[in-house]
């Protein structure tokens, strides 16, 4: 049997899924113009079946009582219903920036579970690491939030309330094995394909390159993160996993801009200082304490 995770090496087994996450907006652009419910179907069930393979384990972990499945699928899934939702109803810029709560959401809900206390740096880190994120998202170009986008608006909020309240709480189930989440991310593929036969047309990718970048969606960003994630959010430190996740934006333009799908502007550049000082600083106590081990 191998030694348990330390509380450090937990974190950073996390903040990995948060590196497999920024490769989303490319993997996405490369991927062609597949619907998002049709291409969260696909990934999903690979990521899922990739899970299976990998980890002999998760047929077993699968076996567990409704509220855990309520919470995984429900995580998963309600997530990325409510984000698609909200990208169709309202502006992406001013969607992509509600949605991005979710990290600050985790740091302050995470102040709920036991043995967790909430201090300053954390919430001065997100805060940082907010308007470093807000300025990636709005490319500096601003925000203009118009009544008329309320629906989506509301539904980009559900969205980061479903993300950071399924990661809360599935800290109050660390007892369950991430291996269970090969079984949350076959069932989300089943929602999603529904989703899709209901709202969209289908469209197949027309390269194999399209064809491979749907696989490394649901091989990476999608299976093995949200494995990593779960081991993260459950062993590790939460706050500053939530506080270190504004670097996902970042880190995903800069994959953009080196491979051609955008330009590097000084806005790039004062969000990362930004995101960076604030990462830092929620992670001081993490890193004081490594270095004092």
């Amino acid at each position: 049997m191998s030694a348990p995770l330390s509380r450090s090496a937990a974190t950073l087994t996390g903040f990995s899924a948060v590196l497999l996450w920024s490769l989303l907006a490319f993997l996405t652009a490369a991927s062609g113009t597949m619907p998002a419910f049709q291409l969260t179907a696909i990934t999903f069930a690979i990521g899922g079946l990739s899970l299976l393979v990998i980890r002999p384990g998760a047929i077993k972990a699968m076996r567990q009582p409704l509220p855990v499945w309520l919470l995984g699928v429900g995580g998963l899934f309600g997530y990325h219903f409510a984000y698609f939702f909200a990208l169709r109803t309202a502006p992406p810029v001013e969607a992509g920036l509600i949605n991005y709560l979710w990290p600050v959401l985790i740091v302050v809900f995470s102040a709920l579970l036991p043995g967790e206390r909430l201090k300053w740096q954390h919430l001065a880190g997100c805060a940082l690491a907010l308007v470093g994120a807000g300025l990636v998202v709005s490319r500096g170009q601003g925000f203009g939030f118009d009544p008329q986008y309320a629906l989506g608006y509301g539904a980009a909020l559900c969205a980061a309330l479903a993300w950071s309240t399924y990661s809360v709480l599935s800290r109050r189930y660390a007892h369950v094995p991430s291996d269970a989440i090969a079984g949350f991310c076959l069932a989300t593929a089943g929602l999603a394909a529904a989703c899709h036969l209901l709202f969209e047309a289908t469209v197949w990718p027309a390269t194999p390159w399209q064809w491979a970048a749907v696989l490394g969606l649901g091989l990476g960003p999608v299976g093995l993160a949200f494995y990593v994630w779960d081991v993260g959010v459950k062993r590790g430190d939460i706050q500053v996993l939530g506080a270190a996740s504004y670097s996902a934006p970042l880190l995903s333009t800069l994959i953009l801009i080196l491979s051609g799908y955008a330009q590097f502007t000084p806005v790039v550049l004062v969000a990362c200082l930004l995101i960076t000082i604030g990462a830092l600083l929620a992670a001081k106590d993490l890193l004081f304490r490594r270095r004092l081990a």
